[in-house]
């Protein structure tokens, strides 16, 4: 499969032929739907938590005898059964999420979506990727005048860029990242994957190990 270059003025300026182990795998829904779903999970931190017996207060003290007053037995005003007293089986902070996720599975869940992107025509290959100056305005202009003009786009760079890394802080939709460190859901929330042709030679390197 071949895909056109463009420059940074928006003009296509020739072709590169892409690796089929990364960018013609067929897409299978459910393999790609573990990762977003295991991503997501180990990235989640509980919140909701409730406190135990042993940690609400008071209760040093047994609130009555424990015969003779015609009431029901008590030790501890921190007992579950107490208004104010510790909840059994709450939900706790200390829970763990995370899944463990098989490295071949992710990999090719990766290449899905990227074999996704070409497929659809939304992997966009320019020369070059340099910015003159650290400008949000500049890289704004470069985007529009390519075909990901006006749309959530994603910037894989070859190498770590300063300029281009802070320019697109400033862009909601925008993100840049290394072309060595992509995962899947960042890949299906913007809808154009940005790269220059060593940002694509990174990615082929990285993710094309059979």
């Amino acid at each position: 499969m071949k895909t056109a270059v463009y420059n940074l003025q928006g003009e296509k300026v020739g072709d590169v032929e892409l690796n089929p182990y990364v960018f013609e795998i067929v897409v299978k829904q459910d393999v790609v739907h573990q990762i977003v779903v295991a991503q997501e999970r180990n990235v989640r931190k509980p919140l909701a938590h409730t406190l135990d017996r042993s940690e609400v207060r008071g209760g040093g003290k047994k609130p009555w005898a424990q015969k003779g007053t015609g009431r029901a037995r008590h030790g501890s005003i921190r007992s579950p059964l107490w208004i104010g007293g510790g909840v059994t089986f709450g939900p706790r902070n200390d829970r763990n999420y995370s899944v463990r996720v098989n490295k071949k599975h992710k990999n090719l869940a990766l290449r899905m979506v990227l074999s996704d992107k070409a497929a659809e025509a939304r992997l966009v290959v320019v020369e070059a990727l340099k910015l003159p100056e650290m400008k949000t305005k500049k890289l704004n202009e470069i985007l529009n005048k390519l075909p990901s003009q006006g749309s959530k786009a994603m910037i894989a760079l070859a190498k770590t860029d300063d300029k281009i890394i802070t320019a697109a802080k400033n862009l909601d939709t925008v993100l840049a990242v290394g072309a060595g460190s992509l995962n899947v859901i960042d890949l299906l929330r913007y809808k154009y994957l940005v790269i220059s042709k060593a940002g694509l030679a990174e990615v082929e390197k990285v993710y094309g190990k059979k």
